[in-house]
């Protein structure tokens, strides 16, 4: 027997049981029809109790109907009229619980603003952000604040497809609000098709893009106010910095760089030749200084086979039998005096 249903009670996967859609079908059939013809039905075998259980619950579920002028003959109603009356306090409980989750999101948001200023005025200067995406969020947060302007410096070769897709609609968005954007990435990323396509596509919106042979470590700064550096574990996390006098700092690092920089472009366009040879010139000066390959192919966005590949063609061009002797040769043939810079750190340096 089946228990009465409430029209706005959900009690399982199914409304109808196979018995109570062949009652249902049995009075299509017959249009109008007492539960005693019902009951002499040869297709239907169920007890008076069973039949009576089923009848009820149909005309609960809106389904079956008494005639007007005939309160024993029993009529069928369209499926479609039962269903949407049984549906209607549903829906207009999901409206309401849909107005609640509105109403919940536009009064805590206006909590928002309010919380982010206390915590600007109150929190460290210094905030270390373990997790990586605690690190989006956080990145996130600032490009949606920041009003004026973003200064990147993005060391090691070309980035990944999908690290520039996740960045391409957050730096559109910048752009689109007016703020000048200025990024700097090594050589190498001129080789890298997805970046030259990506460089070219918001260079075309306003964005300034340069690259540099020997690039200082990952940098982010928003309306120098607050600047994003990678934390010294090497990990997927970041520091945040407020204070204004290191930022202030890491701003003029970049100005320095970026005035030193050339303009973003593929390598066929400057020659294969020319990209090769300032590449060759950058890794006989890391060498000379002392680098171990790994940090030089770091430094410089290489794989360490790439990196070993060109120490072996600089020593071989050279004649030398030793990283050792490549280093006074090359210094005896003037190769190393035309860096003004010259390696900006100790021969164990792992670049961020």
């Amino acid at each position: 027997m089946n228990l009465p249903l409430q029209a706005a009670t959900y009690r399982g996967p199914s409304y109808l049981s196979e018995s109570e859609v062949a009652v249902y079908s049995c009075i299509l059939q017959c249009q109008q029809v007492t539960r005693e013809r019902l009951a002499a039905l040869p297709e239907l075998e169920f007890s008076e109790d069973e039949l009576d259980s089923i009848v009820d619950r149909l005309k609960e579920l809106g389904l079956l109907r008494s005639h007007s002028k005939d309160a024993a003959l029993l009529v069928p109603v369209d499926p479609d009229l039962a269903a949407a009356a049984l549906a209607a306090p549903i829906q207009e409980s999901l409206q309401e619980q849909q107005s609640r989750l509105n109403q919940i999101s536009v009064e805590f948001g206006r909590l928002r603003h309010p919380f982010l200023e206390g915590r600007r005025r109150h929190c460290e200067s210094i905030e270390v952000i373990p997790h990586l995406d605690e690190v989006r969020a956080a990145l996130n947060r600032a490009s949606n604040e920041c009003r004026e302007e973003v200064l990147s410096n993005q060391p090691g070769g070309g980035r990944s497809p999908e690290v520039l897709q996740e960045a391409l609609s957050r730096d559109t968005a910048l752009l689109a609000r007016g703020v000048r954007m200025r990024t700097l990435y090594h050589h190498t990323a001129r080789f890298n098709a997805p970046s030259q396509a990506y460089v070219a596509a918001l260079s075309g919106l306003g964005a300034e893009y340069r690259t540099v042979h020997d690039p200082f470590g990952r940098l982010i700064i928003f309306d120098r106010d607050l600047a994003f550096v990678p934390d010294q574990e090497g990990s997927l996390g970041a520091v945040m910095v407020r204070e204004p006098s290191i930022v202030n700092y890491l701003c003029s690092v970049f100005e320095n760089a970026w005035a030193h920089a050339r303009p973003f472009s593929d390598a066929a366009a400057d020659g294969l030749e020319s990209v090769a040879k300032e590449l060759d010139g950058t890794v006989l000066r890391l060498l000379a200084a002392g680098y171990k390959d790994e940090t030089i192919g770091r430094r410089l966005g290489m794989s360490l086979r790439t990196t070993r590949k060109h120490v072996a063609d600089i020593m071989d061009t050279l004649g030398a039998g030793s990283r050792f002797q490549a280093g006074v040769l090359a210094a005896r043939a003037g190769l190393l005096d035309h860096d003004e810079r010259g390696p900006s750190a100790g021969p164990e340096e792992a670049a961020p």
